[in-house]
C-alpha cells in the first residue's frame, strides 16, 4: 500500500492543460474548473488554442492550452505562471514550459516523447528535460497512452473476449481494442487520465466529474462510461505512485455567498443576460448573426432556448446579419446581433441605419487580433475607437465594455435596457480572452433580482397624433410604436427625416438640428459614476484602464499595495457616455497611467474629453491577457 501522503491546503493554484488540439485539453481544463466552481471556489479561466483547424499532429504550431486558476476567495485573473503544467506531448512541453513557475510540478505522457515526437519538436537530443533546464525531480513521467489502453483493454461484459454462448471461440473485431472500443476512440480519452491524476492531486471528488461526463455524452452512454473509468485510473495511479509529488492539495472556500453556483464563460453570460433582459421587458429575444471567431458560441448558446421564445438566424453574411435584427427590432422584438471586429466593419452600414432610425439593438463585439484576419483566436482591446467612431456621418452610439466572463451577464443585460429605454443601438465589447475564459457564477434567486425593463413606448394619448420623432423633452428619447398598432401608422428610413412631421427632408438646419439632438440624447443617458478602488483618497498613482483588463489591473493594484505603495484603480466599464465624474477623478492624482491592449485607443479617447489630461500609457498588442508581473514592474517605475 502507498504511503498516505501530507495533505496540504492552499489559498490558490494554476494547473495548465497543453497538447495537440486534437488531446481534448479545453475538454480537461473545462471540467476541472466546472467542479471547481460547483464547490465554490472562485476561479479564471484562459482557454489558449490555435487559429489552425488542425494543424499537424505533434507539432510546435498546433499546441492548445487551457489554464485555470483556483482560488479558496475570489479570483481575478488566470494567473500568469502555473503550478502545475499538464504536457501531452513533447512539443506541448516545449512551448509551455515559458508559462510554469521554477517549482511547477509537471506532468508528461512519456509515450509521446519517442524519437519522432523529439524530432516534430525540434529538440537536438534525447535528452528534452536537460535542453529546458528542468529538474527530473519535479516531473511527474507517466506512460499515460499505455495505462489508457489498459484500463479499457476488456471486452463488453454482454460478450467477453474468447467466448460465445455456444462455446465456440470469439475474436475481437477488427479495428477495436479487446472488442470494447476501437483505438481511436480509446485514445482520445488520454486526456481524461490527465485530468484524473489532477483531480487526485488536488483532492476533488470524482462524483461530479463522473456527473459531468454522464451529462455531457448522454447520448453516447458507452462513451461517458469509457471517460468515467479512464479518470479513475488517472486518479489511482496517482494514488499508488505519487513520485515526483511531496503532497496532495485542498483549496477549501473562505468567502462563498450561499447560491447556486455555476463554471460560465463569457459568451455563453452574454447570451443569458440578453434571455434575462428580454424577460424582463416582456419581450421575444432575436439574435440575428453569422459565425465568426471567437463570438460563435453565443449564437450557438441561444440557438438553444427556443422554450423560452428566442429567436436565432444564422444569416449568410455579417450585413445580412445586423439588416435582420433592425428588422426585428421594427417589428417590437429585442434584437441583437453578434460578431467580432471584422464583422463590424461590415455591419457598420446598417448599423448607421439603427442610428438614424432611432431603434433598440444590441451589438456584441467579441475583439480578436486584428487588423484583417489577423489572429482570429486571440485577444486585443482593438476595437475601441471603431465601435465608437466606425460609421460614416454623426453616429453617436452608446459603449459598454465587460469586466470579466461573468460581468458579461449584467453588461448584456445593461446594454439592452439602455437600448430598449433609450431608443438606441448599443454596442457591447468584449474579447476572446473573457468571452472563451470562465468565472464562478451565482444564478440570480430569482427574475426579481433584476431591474425591469421599461421600453420607451408610445402612450394612448398620442394615438392618431404620432410621428416617429417625438420624444421626451427631458430624456430626449422618441416613442416607440410598434407596425400594426392601429393609430400610429409611420415610416422609418435611411434618410434624414423632419423631427415634427417625419416626413423626409434635407433642409439644412433641420438636419443640424436633427444631429445635435440624436447626440445629446446618447448624452443623456445615465450611467453609473465611475468607481475608484485601493487607495483612493491619497493614492501616488491611479491606473485606468477598460473592460477585461480589470483583474490584472486590480491584482497589480494590490500586490503594489502589499509592498507599502499608494496605488488605486478607476476602470471603465460604460464609454460612451462617460461617467459624470470622469473628469474629477481623472485629474484628481499626480500621476495616471492608460494600460490598455492596443497602442492607447483609450488614452487618446479620454485625452480629447478631459481638458489638460495627459496620463502615462502601458499599452501591448500580443494577443495574449497582460501579465500581471510585467505591469507592477512597469507601474514600479512611474512610482
Amino acid at each position: 500500500m502507498a504511503e498516505q501522503l501530507q495533505v496540504k491546503e492552499l489559498d490558490q493554484v494554476v494547473v495548465r492543460f497543453s497538447g495537440d488540439s486534437g488531446d481534448g485539453m479545453q475538454l480537461a481544463g473545462n471540467i476541472f474548473s466546472t467542479v471547481s466552481a460547483t464547490v465554490g471556489n472562485g476561479i479564471s479561466t484562459f482557454p489558449d488554442y490555435p487559429a489552425d483547424i488542425r494543424a499537424p499532429q505533434g507539432s510546435l504550431n498546433g499546441v492548445s492550452g487551457f489554464q485555470v486558476h483556483i482560488g479558496a476567495g475570489r479570483v481575478y485573473t488566470p494567473g500568469d505562471l502555473c503550478d502545475v503544467l499538464v504536457a501531452m506531448n513533447a512539443s506541448a512541453l516545449k512551448t509551455q514550459v515559458r508559462y510554469a513557475k521554477p517549482q511547477a510540478t509537471i506532468i508528461i505522457d512519456t509515450d509521446s516523447f519517442g524519437p519522432k515526437d523529439l524530432e516534430k519538436a525540434q529538440f537536438k537530443t534525447t535528452d528534452y528535460l536537460g535542453e529546458l533546464g528542468i529538474d527530473p525531480d519535479r516531473v511527474v513521467q507517466c506512460p499515460l497512452t499505455q495505462m489508457v489502453k489498459q484500463a479499457l483493454m476488456q471486452a463488453p461484459p454482454s460478450a467477453p473476449e474468447g467466448a460465445t454462448t455456444d462455446g465456440k471461440t470469439a475474436e475481437a473485431p477488427s479495428g477495436a481494442v479487446g472488442g470494447a472500443l476501437d483505438m481511436k476512440t480509446v485514445l482520445k480519452t488520454r486526456n481524461m487520465f490527465a485530468l484524473g491524476l489532477v483531480c487526485w492531486l488536488f483532492n476533488r471528488d470524482l462524483e461530479l466529474v463522473n456527473n459531468f461526463l454522464r451529462e455531457k455524452f448522454a447520448k453516447k452512454p458507452a462513451i461517458a462510461e469509457a471517460n468515467i473509468k479512464v479518470v479513475q485510473a488517472g486518479y489511482d495511479y496517482g494514488h499508488n505512485t505519487h513520485s515526483s509529488v511531496p503532497a496532495t492539495y485542498r483549496i477549501e472556500s473562505k468567502e462563498k455567498v450561499p447560491g447556486r453556483y455555476m463554471d460560465i464563460t463569457g459568451n455563453k453570460a452574454t447570451a443569458y443576460g440578453l434571455m434575462a433582459a428580454a424577460e424582463r421587458a416582456g419581450l421575444r429575444l432575436f439574435l440575428g448573426s453569422y459565425p465568426i471567431t471567437p463570438a460563435t458560441d453565443i449564437l450557438h448558446e441561444l440557438s438553444k432556448h427556443k422554450s423560452m421564445g428566442v429567436i436565432t438566424v444564422q444569416c449568410e453574411d455579417e450585413i445580412s446579419g445586423c439588416a435582420s435584427a433592425i428588422g426585428a427590432s421594427f417589428a417590437g422584438a429585442l434584437a441583437a446581433t453578434s460578431t467580432s471586429g471584422p464583422g463590424i466593419c461590415l455591419k457598420s452600414e446598417a448599423m448607421n441605419l439603427a442610428v438614424i432610425d432611432e431603434l433598440p439593438l444590441v451589438i456584441i463585439d467579441v475583439q480578436r487580433g486584428g487588423p484583417s484576419t489577423g489572429l482570429p483566436t486571440k485577444s486585443e482591446q482593438t476595437d475601441l475607437l471603431q465601435a465608437l467612431y466606425g460609421r460614416n456621418g454623426e453616429s453617436p452610439m452608446p459603449v459598454i465594455a465587460a469586466l470579466s466572463p461573468t460581468d458579461c451577464y449584467y453588461a448584456a443585460k445593461d446594454a439592452a435596457k439602455i437600448a430598449l429605454e433609450h431608443l438606441t443601438p448599443v454596442v457591447l465589447l468584449t474579447d476572446a480572452f473573457i468571452a472563451n475564459g470562465s468565472g464562478a457564477f451565482r444564478l440570480p434567486a430569482s427574475m426579481d433580482e433584476l431591474p425591469v425593463i421599461k421600453p420607451h413606448y408610445v402612450t394612448p394619448e398620442m394615438k392618431d397624433n404620432y410621428t416617429p420623432y417625438k420624444r421626451d423633452e427631458e430624456s430626449l428619447v422618441r416613442y416607440w410604436a410598434i407596425p400594426g398598432q392601429e393609430g400610429y401608422t409611420h415610416i422609418l428610413g435611411g434618410l434624414e427625416k423632419d423631427g415634427r412631421t417625419g416626413a423626409i427632408t434635407t433642409d439644412p438646419e433641420v438636419h443640424d438640428e436633427m444631429c445635435r439632438l440624436r447626440a445629446e440624447k446618447v448624452a443623456r443617458i445615465p450611467v453609473p459614476d465611475l468607481c475608484v478602488e485601493g487607495d483612493k483618497d491619497d493614492a501616488d498613482l491611479l491606473i485606468v484602464g477598460f473592460g477585461s483588463t480589470y483583474g490584472h489591473l486590480y491584482s497589480a493594484m494590490e500586490e503594489l499595495r502589499a509592498k507599502g505603495h499608494k496605488v488605486a484603480l478607476a476602470q471603465f466599464k460604460y464609454i460612451n457616455p462617460l461617467p459624470k465624474n470622469t473628469a474629477e477623478v481623472l485629474m484628481k492624482y499626480k500621476k495616471v497611467v492608460v494600460a490598455e491592449q492596443n497602442l492607447g485607443q483609450l488614452a487618446a479617447y479620454l485625452r480629447s474629453k478631459v481638458d489638460g489630461f495627459v496620463p502615462a500609457q502601458y499599452n501591448e498588442v500580443k494577443g495574449q491577457p497582460f501579465s500581471t508581473t510585467s505591469l507592477i514592474q512597469n507601474f514600479e517605475g512611474l512610482l
